[in-house]
């Protein structure tokens, strides 16, 4: 009898569609499976801003636990959500190929105050990198922390007296839910690993994992993967607005990077280029050149601001 892989997920609209898409993969290359839902703490407690919250994995938590219970198979997660140290016994099976990695300004009425260096305005969101970068370009503007499901989310900004708020583009993308009334921000960098789908087994698992490799995508995961280290090198979790993107272009791996104040006052980026097979350490020489180069100063500050 064939094994029925059981995919865990949240039982967001966003993160069913993710799963789903899986478990369409798997069906197309000759796999059964079946989706398992599983609350994280992160959709219930939809008040504190995630980073007060101070937890990692708030969003993969509870499927790792599953995971590692033997109540599911495989899961499936937002990559840029998941802790760049994966629990002991948990492995990354495969990473789907990157949609969208930009971040979305969905407004309510006009796009006039943008244009206006002298205007106020209030902008929702909950991510500390998306507000340091807005008040870095807009420090007139004030942030209103928001929170929920993209669905949600929507809904506050229908709701409330916002000029407007900060989605990634690919969240909304994929369940057909981009407003009109919305413009990428291609001035703003992502979160690392923004727009990529992890798929997880556990370390024991080799029909799961096999079953998986069908659909990974190296040159996602070589970005991603760069993102990621560049992350964990300066120690960021939800608490820190680092921003990170990788592209491959003509055989090198472009590699941009950044964190700011949370008030958006200071930044320091950085920048590399390196030929796509020399790229397996870029994430961590990037964030070595940040770090000396003004960044330790806005980490440690962070850090005092949290103690």
């Amino acid at each position: 009898m064939q094994k029925v892989f059981r995919i865990g997920t949240r039982d967001s609209q966003l993160a069913v569609w993710q799963a789903t898409l899986v478990k369409d993969l798997l069906s197309q290359h000759g796999y059964a499976a079946e989706l398992v839902y599983i609350k994280s703490e992160g959709d219930i407690d939809l008040q504190t801003p995630l980073y007060e919250i101070g937890v990692q994995g708030i969003f993969t938590r509870s499927l790792d636990i599953a995971m590692l219970e033997g109540r599911i198979d495989i899961a499936v997660h937002s990559m840029k959500d998941v802790p760049t140290q994966l629990p002991k016994g948990i492995v990354q099976a495969a990473v789907l190929k990157r949609a969208s990695y930009k971040d979305l300004f969905v407004y309510k009425n006009d796009l006039d105050f943008l244009n206006d260096p002298s205007a106020t305005a209030v902008i929702a969101t909950s991510s500390i990198r998306r507000q340091a970068q807005w008040l870095h370009k807009f420090p007139n503007h004030t942030i209103e922390n928001l929170r929920g499901n993209v669905n949600t989310r929507l809904r506050k900004v229908d709701e409330s007296n916002w000029q407007g708020a900060i989605f990634a583009a690919a969240g909304l993308e994929r369940i057909d839910l981009r407003p009109e009334k919305s413009i990428e921000l291609d001035w703003m960098l992502p979160a690392p690993a923004q727009g990529a789908i992890m798929v997880v087994c556990k370390e024991e698992d080799a029909e799961a994992i096999k079953a998986c490799a069908n659909f990974h995508d190296e040159e996602t995961a070589t970005c991603t993967k760069a993102e990621r280290d560049f992350l964990r090198a300066l120690m960021g979790g939800c608490s820190m607005p680092i921003s990170a993107l990788a592209e491959v272009k003509d055989g090198a791996l472009v590699f941009e990077g950044n964190i700011l104040s949370v008030d958006g006052k200071d930044k320091v980026e950085v920048k590399r280029v390196v030929p796509l097979v020399a790229a397996a350490n870029v994430g961590n020489e990037a964030a070595n050149e940040l770090l000396e180069n003004g960044g330790q100063a806005i980490v440690e500050a962070i850090r005092n601001e949290g103690k």
